[in-house]
């Protein structure tokens, strides 16, 4: 019977070949210098990688997604970073999935040749988090436009997008009867947007990860540019959040191994006290540990991108996925950093660049408490504790 990984392995081998071109030391230099790897990025849409997704009548691959969780998981176990392209993946599903016959003729083929970025969606805000439907940015219609007003925060990748998905109320929370109800997606075209109603201000932050706080002041969006029904974008955003943590938890999957692959033949060879330090039971568990618990993580985002491919719910999956990646590849992280020693914080290691990135998965783009309380109150039927 053939493992998932021997089922792919003609596509893992064709990502690492592509990202054997873009070694270590290219990582370190871009994240060294605060960076952005464009000729990655490149690279990796020039190959067809980031159009995974994308039907082949638009240009793309028409592969599912357990193959795009595929590709986002070997970017990292091969050292490098899916956090800087990884938006095209599932932001360009709002489109695909909700969007008109027009729109998507108009913009999946550029975005598959990569003319065109999606990278960014514009949904969190300051005051409201993950209470996505208590969002205060609004949109109202007047006549063929929306006007646009209000703000968002830790909005990736927007200076290396042309497009970006937007969340905003197009009918007052007080007016609904449901609180998911009467918000909308907008496509918002960045090069017009920006300076035209809409201010950028980046974020510096413990991660090489271009994120921005965004303002909007009477931005204009042509109503052609709105996706599917007015009043049915979170439902529509829903669609998107599932595909998003289940490529998190492929990659934190990456990353697990990358950091299992990089301690094991270190505490082989290092020697303490005249024996190899990964004789001892006090390093050999931390690190057997974590890769049971990876390979665990791995079964589970397999089933949620199974699901997620046949059209079927998968919000259930694609929480826990992302909840036991997470936990699992940050496990890895403290076992490599710690048993490198001192040189875990050398920069030539690439280490502690790799455990700063996968932190990040902790809190984003869920926190682990909230995948908790998900569980508790949707799978359990537990009382809502908020």
């Amino acid at each position: 019977m053939l493992t998932s990984t021997d089922a792919h392995q003609e596509l893992r081998d064709a990502v690492r070949a592509l990202c054997a071109e873009f070694p270590a030391e290219y990582h370190r230099k871009v994240d060294a210098e605060r960076g952005y790897p464009e000729a990655f990025v490149d690279a990796l849409t020039k190959a067809g990688w980031l159009a995974a997704l994308i039907p082949e009548e638009y240009g793309g691959s028409g592969l599912g997604l357990t193959e795009a969780s595929i590709v986002m998981e070997e970017i990292n176990r091969s050292g490098g970073n899916s956090g800087a392209c990884h938006g095209q993946m599932y932001n360009m599903g709002t489109l695909l999935r909700h969007g008109s016959a027009e729109q998507k003729a108009r913009y999946l083929p550029r975005i598959a040749s990569g003319e065109l970025r999606l990278q960014s969606m514009g949904v969190t805000e300051p005051t409201t988090g993950t209470d996505t439907t208590k969002i205060r940015t609004t949109a109202v219609r007047k006549g063929d436009r929306y006007v646009v007003n209000g703000q968002k925060v830790w909005i990736s990748r927007i200076q290396h997008s042309e497009l970006m998905i937007l969340l905003a109320r197009t009918t007052p929370l007080a007016e609904v009867k449901k609180k998911s109800e009467g918000m909308s997606i907008f496509l918002v075209d960045l090069r017009d947007a920006i300076g035209n109603g809409m201010t950028v201000r980046p974020i510096e932050n413990m991660v090489n990860h271009e994120t921005n706080e965004i303002f909007f002041d009477n931005l204009e969006i042509p109503a052609e540019n709105l996706i599917g029904e007015e009043g049915r974008g979170f439902k529509y955003i829903l669609d998107g959040l599932n595909a998003e943590r289940t490529l998190i938890a492929a990659e934190c999957i990456g990353d697990g191994h990358w950091f299992i692959d990089k301690v094991v033949p270190y505490v082989k060879e290092r020697q303490v006290f005249g024996r190899p330090i990964g004789q001892n039971q006090g390093v050999q568990f931390p690190i057997a540990e974590s890769y049971i618990e990876i390979e665990a993580a791995d079964l589970m985002r397999f089933e949620a991108c199974r699901l997620f491919d046949a059209n079927q719910p998968c919000g259930a999956q694609a929480n826990m996925a992302k909840y036991l990646a997470a936990k699992a590849s940050w496990e890895a992280a403290n076992a490599c950093l710690q048993f490198h020693g001192g040189f875990g914080f050398a920069h030539e290691y690439d280490v502690e660049r790799k455990f700063r990135e996968t932190r990040l998965y902790q809190v984003a783009p869920i926190s682990t408490n909230l995948i908790l309380s998900y569980v508790a109150e949707h799978i359990l039927g537990l009382p809502r504790s908020f």
